[in-house]
């Protein structure tokens, strides 16, 4: 795929990642529920690539926090600036650098950005607090990193296998053979 055609894509899935959130209706709660910000920088990884799916992971929430005030910039979008940079990093890398791209390639890279970005919200999150001078335990990060957002986690397992799915099969974005992998 051509820079011209991945940074094309990746300013679409940065507008996505600015409005996907407005179908929750701005309620937080439901946001971070669903997690529709998550989407589409696990699609730019997958798609352009980790250094767009980092760019892109890093600035769509402070840009949205900017915008439209939400997430709310300090801490939460600035965690979620690390978190997503993440997931658009590992999702490209792991994705993207398999000797070959299929359905169980998504879903690997898929978990382990989600893994990993969660993670890095951990840590990010730690280390405000701890400047803090807030609490913030391990059952704090799991009820505001996996616990409430376990509905977005079943959408993005099922939608975005499902998308890159559909893209393959449409030939817009075909899976990768060994082969194929190993000459490129």
């Amino acid at each position: 795929m051509k820079s011209v055609q991945k940074l094309t894509l990746a300013a679409l899935f940065l507008a996505l990642g600015l409005l996907l959130p407005f179908l929750t209706g701005q309620i937080q709660y439901v946001g971070s529920m669903l997690l529709p910000m998550h989407i589409p920088i696990l699609l730019c990884g997958l798609i352009c690539g980790w250094k767009y799916g980092l760019a892109v992971g890093f600035a769509t929430p402070l840009v949205r926090s900017a915008l439209f005030g939400m997430p709310v910039l300090f801490p939460i979008a600035f965690a979620m600036a690390f978190e997503l940079a993440a997931y658009g990093a590992i999702s490209g890398l792991i994705y993207n650098s398999s000797s070959k791209q299929d359905l169980g390639t998504v879903y690997q890279a898929l978990i382990s950005a989600m893994i990993g970005g969660r993670l890095i919200y951990g840590l990010v999150m730690t280390t405000i607090t701890s400047l803090l001078g807030q609490p913030y335990s391990f059952q704090i990060f799991m009820n505001a990193a996996i616990m409430s957002g376990l509905p977005g986690i079943v959408l993005q397992l099922l939608l975005i296998p499902t998308i890159m799915l559909v893209l393959n099969k449409t030939g817009v974005l075909r899976f990768q053979s060994e082969k194929a992998v190993a000459k490129a």
